[in-house]
């Protein structure tokens, strides 16, 4: 060994041999590892490149587009050289999109170059270029995996692959193809491109340029996102209680005076737009609607409003208006129908009844159903999923509505102020109490619109009126008196004015009247004193009633006297007619006597019997007298004051009675005489001067 590099020293050209061949072996052996590849230029000896071509085919100075792969190679030296390269790596949850620097130009009109075959993933870059690969944008993608890629030739922009989540859309773009056809949005569904996955099998197939018809469902796409860009949106969710109206963009043309498009089927919830369109379609509000779910919708070509469910509650019909459906002027083919139907010959009575019955309908707008317009037949309380465009519902409580007109802040009127006949300003508080029957709400909607419209322009001012009539017709005061009869008549205009708008009304009632205070004080102070005169009135039905009692009292009382007078009456009857037999034995005896004692006593009595005669004729007339003179209570007082002085009557009473004007007197001098009568004493009349 050392004698070698002894004579390497020694010897200099054999030093130079050996580095001259150590350099070849540098230049011509090429080591390329195992996540490598090797980029070869030529540099010497061989063709010269096209004026358009920027990689060299293996018998081309240039770049070459052939690559090295992983081991060992032998390269003439110093005619190529190389360069190491890492491998393109795509990962699992990406794309490679490839770009060629080099090839063929791309067609006019064409933004990506054509599918070349052979070129294995674009690793093989010689055979790409042989095989008439065009430069630009390639539509094939690299898929995950690890590629040998000549970076010098094709570009490899990484991106993430396109992932839809649950609840989402693609909405995709094709950015090349053909034109969409004049009047369309939407490019028409291109089949086999497995979710636009195949750029290829698309453009073959002559897919269009623009927004497309099909939309990406949620997944995991490879999709080339050069040649179709994809929107992620929201799927469209109808949530509870909702209902999607549909407005399609794209279509055939709505006809004329139709305010809603036809429905069309098989369309899957407006989630097949391709389907839709073949089967004709309509451009505009559509008659179909969305139910509660969740919707894998185009929103480039139908547009989905929220609306709320029609609810009605109990108590409630919805009366509904249709938007669609055959003019009511065709509703005498249901009268000639009807007409055939029943047997009744045209112009006949029975025909000039269907006629009335159904051409009613016709005058107020109320159909049957299949007609546009108000619908006969209502709907009662349930959930509608109704399409507002299509038919527009009224709800129409046919329980009892009250309106009211009085001073609370709830209530929608104030009370009524009318002015009576007199010239008085009235305040009258009302209640106004309305039913409509369901089969009678379509009309009452045609006639006048809603219960918002009939409490408004009907009710109210009628009732204001009415009352202003009836109130201008009397006096304030009999206004209040005859309060019934008013509440009456405002009840029976009230009815007969509400019939012609197809409602019933329950009642008209009057809460309060309230009139000017002045007119109330004057009222209350003719009350109060006729309620004192009536009070008057029954205090001295009260005396009388009490003169009565004690009168009924003081017969009472002397019963016990008037039965011993009885019995005394008894015994003297039989003392007398013991007296008499005795008399009788010595009547005889002294009968002469007595007959001469008798004469005597005869013309004694017979002048007595004339002077008491002559008494008490004088005292009568002389009584008249001073009853003409001094009037009978007169007489009365000074006969009480004779007997107080001669002690027959007590000057403290027993009873003391008194009274207003004469009738305290009057019951003063009765209860006098009737003690002196029931004491026994006969009061003494004045004598005669």
């Amino acid at each position: 060994m050392v004698e070698l590099f002894h004579e390497l020293v020694t010897n200099p050209l054999l030093l130079t041999l050996i580095i001259v061949l150590i350099i070849v072996l540098f230049n011509t052996i090429v080591i390329v590892s195992g996540t490598q590849i090797a980029l070869v230029e030529r540099r010497y000896l061989g063709k010269n490149l096209a004026q358009n071509r920027v990689i060299a085919l293996t018998d081309e100075i240039g770049i070459q587009a052939r690559t090295l792969g992983p081991g060992l190679h032998f390269l003439i030296p110093f005619i190529y050289k190389t360069k190491k390269l890492e491998f393109t790596t795509i990962l699992e949850d990406e794309i490679g999109l490839v770009e060629s620097i080099d090839g063929n130009p791309v067609p006019p009109g064409k933004i990506f170059a054509r599918v070349v075959s052979g070129h294995n993933a674009f690793q093989d870059g010689e055979a790409f270029l042989k095989n008439d690969g065009e430069k630009g944008p390639q539509i094939e993608i690299l898929p995950p995996g690890t590629f040998r890629i000549n970076t010098m030739l094709f570009k490899v922009k990484k991106q993430p692959s396109t992932s839809i989540q649950k609840g989402q859309i693609g909405i995709v773009t094709s950015t090349d193809g053909l034109q969409i056809p004049p009047g369309r949005l939407l490019a028409k569904r291109i089949t086999g491109h497995s979710n636009f996955e195949d750029g290829e099998a698309f453009l073959k197939n002559q897919g269009q340029k623009g927004p497309q018809i099909d939309i990406l469902l949620p997944g995991t796409y490879r999709i080339n996102t050069a040649l179709f860009k994809v929107e992620i949106r929201e799927a469209t969710i109808i949530p509870p209680n909702k209902v999607g109206l549909v407005t399609a963009l794209d279509g055939e043309p709505l006809p004329q005076n139709e305010y809603v498009a036809k429905s069309v089927a098989n369309h899957n919830d407006f989630q097949d737009a391709s389907k839709f369109l073949e089967a004709g379609g309509q451009r505009g509000p559509q008659f179909d609607v969305l139910k509660p779910g969740t919707y894998y919708i185009n929103p480039m070509i139908f547009k989905v409003e929220l609306d709320d469910v029609a609810i009605v509650e109990r108590g409630q019909v919805a009366v509904v208006v249709s938007n669609v459906g055959e003019e009511p002027a065709q509703i005498r083919n249901l009268v000639n129908a009807a007409a055939k139907e029943e047997g009744a010959a045209a112009g006949s009575e029975a025909y000039k009844e269907i006629e009335n019955r159904l051409e009613k309908g016709i005058e107020r707008y109320v159909v049957p159903s299949g007609f546009r317009g108000i619908q006969q037949e209502v709907a009662g309380p349930g959930f509608y999923y109704l399409n507002r465009r299509a038919y527009l519902a009224y709800i129409v409580d046919t329980t009892n509505i009250t309106i009211d007109w009085d001073d609370s802040k709830e209530t929608r009127f104030d009370p009524l102020k009318v002015i009576s006949r007199d010239g008085f300003t009235i305040s009258v508080s009302v209640k106004v109490v309305i039913r409509i029957r369901p089969d009678q709400a379509p009309y009452m909607v045609a006639k006048i619109g809603s219960i918002e419209n009939l409490i408004l322009h009907v009710i109210h001012p009628m009732i204001d009126s009415s009352f202003r009539n009836q109130a201008s017709s009397t006096s304030a005061m009999n206004f209040m008196q005859d309060r019934q009869d008013e509440q009456k008549k405002a009840e029976e205009r009230t009815k007969l004015e509400l019939e012609k708008y197809h409602v019933e009304c329950v009642s008209v009632l009057i809460c309060q009247i309230s009139l000017p205070q002045e007119l109330m004080d004057t009222q209350t102070k003719k009350i109060i004193a006729q309620q004192q005169q009536a009070m008057y009135q029954d205090m001295q039905k009260a005396e009388q009633t009490r003169i009565a009692t004690e009168k009924t009292r003081a017969e009472a009382d002397q019963q016990k006297n008037l039965v011993e007078a009885e019995i005394g009456v008894q015994i003297a009857e039989q003392n007398r007619v013991k007296a008499i037999k005795y008399a009788e034995g010595e009547a005889e005896s002294i009968r002469l006597r007595a007959e001469g004692e008798a004469k005597g006593i005869k013309a004694k009595g017979e002048a007595e019997g004339s002077k008491i005669l002559a008494i008490g004729e004088a005292t009568a007339t002389s009584y008249e007298l001073q009853n003409k003179a001094i009037g009978m209570e007169g007489v009365t007082a000074i006969e009480i004051a004779k007997q107080i002085a001669t002690g027959n009557v007590k000057v403290t009473p027993d009873f003391l009675v008194q009274g207003g004007d004469n009738l305290g007197g009057l019951l003063s001098g009765y209860l006098t005489k009737l003690m002196a009568f029931n004491s026994g004493k006969t009061p003494e009349l004045p004598k005669q001067e």
